[in-house]
């Protein structure tokens, strides 16, 4: 157990773009989707390009989204998109592990790969830690010349759903069965 002075200091903010208290198109079952603010990826054709800069959006509180959450008793889980929800691992993270604390599940979508993701987590930005607390990964880039509206939460062909647990267990890419 660390000491009062070594130890780390709760997360409680995060930068956001926005929330949809309930979405059908952002993972399986009723969502509550938080659009997180920054992404590095800028692909060409994103549906979220106000999301990029990482100085934009507002600040939020983790607690006020978790209780905000926690007024519909119909949502399976969280959806963290945004921008990029790896662009603020450690936030993000300690958003999905409140919500796991309420037996709910967690989508996450990302531009990287989970081969990138993996390759490159460090202690300081988290990658690990937020992986370690997703149910559902949908990984890659948009890539315009792949764009398809026939693949469930996916907007180009490229992109997988990763069942995340798998997925850490066996060190590769597990897709979601559909």
């Amino acid at each position: 157990m660390a000491s009062p002075e070594t130890a780390v200091p709760a997360i409680t903010g995060i930068r956001l773009a926005g929330v949809i208290r309930e979405s059908i198109v952002d993972g399986p079952g009723i969502r509550f989707v938080v659009f997180t603010q920054g992404c590095p990826h800028h692909c060409p054709g994103c549906h979220n390009p106000a999301t990029h800069d990482p100085d934009g959006g507002y600040d939020s509180d983790i607690g006020n989204l978790v209780a905000a959450f926690q007024k519909n008793p119909m949502l399976k889980g969280i959806t963290l998109s945004g921008g990029d929800p790896f662009a603020q691992a450690p936030a993000c993270a300690e958003l999905a592990r409140r919500i796991h604390a309420l037996g709910k599940d967690v989508v996450t979508f990302t531009g990287y790969t989970f081969e990138r993701l993996l390759a490159g987590a460090t202690a300081e930005n988290g990658w690990r830690e937020l992986l370690e607390e997703t149910d559902i990964l949908i990984d890659g880039p948009f890539l315009l010349a792949e764009k398809t509206l026939s693949l469930p939460f996916r907007g180009s062909r490229n992109q997988r759903m990763l069942h995340v647990p798998a997925s850490l267990a066996q060190g590769v890419a597990v897709e979601v069965a559909e």
